[in-house]
């Protein structure tokens, strides 16, 4: 029987991605990447001229995932190698789409708005981010998410400039396993409004 990442990154994660709204040529940065369940469907999605940009503080996940896109033939994904630090090192106005799956749970609030800030920065002004707060009240508490839930998180994220344009409630993978969760589409608002 084939274990779910197989299933994600064979077809899955690709048609998830797409429901919400990667398309093709397009310039994603996955921001805590780790080994690549996400960045990998999204490097077959955008295609050859499309480029996926993979950061992760764990050198040992991001050498795994390159490891995994160089044996499946992609030449389009990108990593940024970090130290932890929230700088996120690429040109401003330079990606069209931000995964931020995750990983809020390791930031605290001020940690939270650097990164909103950043992804504010590299986001084009049609872009958009894309939030899966795992680890809410809700949904098995961990660490700086103690307390919080999804109401929260979208104030937390709208207070940076963003609105939200949509709310799933979807498949996805989480730690090498199927679950349910919710995933937030937001926009950058328009300077003056």
């Amino acid at each position: 029987m084939e274990n779910d990442v197989k299933k994600w990154l064979r077809r899955e994660g690709e048609t998830f991605l797409k429901d919400i709204g990667i398309r093709k040529g397009q310039t994603i940065l996955d921001f805590g990447c780790g080994v690549g369940n996400y960045t990998i469907p999204a490097a077959k999605l955008v295609g050859k001229k499309g480029k996926v940009y993979a950061i992760d503080k764990d050198m040992g996940a991001l050498q795994q995932l390159m490891q995994t896109a160089e044996s499946e033939g992609f030449k389009n994904v990108m990593p940024i190698k970090t130290s932890g630090g929230l700088k996120i090192n690429l040109e401003n106005e330079s990606v069209d789409v931000v995964l931020l799956y995750d990983v809020l749970h390791y930031m605290d609030v001020k940690e939270r708005k650097k990164i909103y800030d950043e992804v504010y920065r590299i986001l084009k002004s049609d872009g958009f981010f894309s939030v899966y707060p795992k680890h809410l009240e809700s949904n098995g508490a961990l660490w700086n998410l103690s307390g919080m839930e999804l109401e929260a998180i979208i104030k937390e994220i709208k207070r940076e400039k963003f609105y939200i344009e949509r709310q799933f409630f979807k498949r996805l993978i989480h730690d090498d396993n199927y679950d349910r969760g919710y995933i937030l589409k937001f926009k950058k608002e328009r300077e003056g409004n």
